[in-house]
């Protein structure tokens, strides 16, 4: 079986730069067994944060919007690309003000996870917010939501019967479920 280990990237060159948001590269990579790749695409990408909202009443806010890549509305959890050299938890609360209008009183990080690592750097860290209290900041201009307040086992159920696939969503809620027992 061959030994594990870190590719070694030869040469690395920019193809596409169109936004913050997407970069194509061509990278030249030595594998751990000398062959080389000439072209092996990748697109690097700034990390995100994720929030988990739970009101006292233990219902989630799923924020619904258009996404055009999918051509149609989703619910998802909050999200939020981070600024360069911004903290992720000063992200999540950030982006929790501004997408659905509430601050967290306690927000606790639950782990992280690589989108599609076969081809993306992007990471997401995972957040739970508790104790929310009201504290609204303006959409950024190319968000427009609807923020739902959906009873926590409807959201798990939303998942079963498929009607939310939005899976970086899915991820964080059920890693919620399992820390409540559910």
């Amino acid at each position: 079986m061959p030994e594990l280990r870190p590719w070694q990237v030869l040469q690395s060159e920019t193809l596409l730069e169109r936004a913050p948001w997407l970069r194509v590269e061509s990278q030249t990579v030595r594998l751990p067994n000398g062959h080389v790749i000439a072209e092996y695409l990748l697109t690097p990408s700034r990390d995100y944060s994720m929030i988990v909202a739970l009101t006292d009443t233990q219902d989630v806010l799923l924020v619904r919007q258009y996404r055009l890549a999918a051509g149609k509305v989703l619910s998802e959890i909050p999200a939020g690309t981070l600024h360069p050299g911004e903290d992720p938890r000063e992200c999540a609360i950030r982006e929790l003000q501004e997408e659905t209008g509430y601050k967290p009183g306690k927000l606790e990080a639950i782990g992280g996870i690589y989108v599609a690592p076969g081809y993306t750097t992007e990471y997401i860290h995972l957040f739970l917010a508790t104790e929310l209290v009201e504290s609204k900041l303006a959409l950024d201009d190319d968000e427009f939501v609807e923020v739902d307040h959906v009873p926590f086992k409807d959201a798990l159920a939303m998942i079963e019967r498929g009607e939310m696939v939005d899976g970086k969503s899915n991820v964080a809620l059920l890693r919620v479920a399992r820390r409540m027992g559910i």
